[in-house]
């Protein structure tokens, strides 16, 4: 049996934030690629095809937003999902389109 939801004004709007910032492709590509593992910004512009600064901006909206955490080693800053409510409902979202895809 479903969970009965329910959201204050508030909430609701913060929810449709962060669905119209995912509902960017690039960052929606950026997110994707760091749910796995942390990567810093170089690697994640590589696997995106994204400039540096493009994916630079992109993630200081998405870390604004809570998706995506920064962890600094020396000298460099790696991203990495927030927690697993965001691999999840990405993860799930993905799985959802891909369905039915191969048949």
């Amino acid at each position: 049996m479903a969970k009965k939801l329910s959201l204050s004004d508030d909430q609701a709007i913060e929810l449709a934030e962060l669905f119209r910032l995912v509902g960017d492709a690039s960052r929606l590509k950026i997110v994707v690629v760091c749910l796995e593992k942390p990567h810093c910004v170089s690697e994640i512009a590589t696997k995106t095809g994204l400039s540096p600064s493009l994916v630079s901006h992109h993630l200081r909206l998405l870390r604004a937003a809570r998706m995506l955490r920064a962890n600094r080693r020396g000298k460099q800053v790696f991203y990495v999902a927030t927690d697993e409510h965001v691999q999840c409902v990405i993860t799930d979202m993905v799985a959802h389109i891909t369905e039915g895809a191969d048949g």
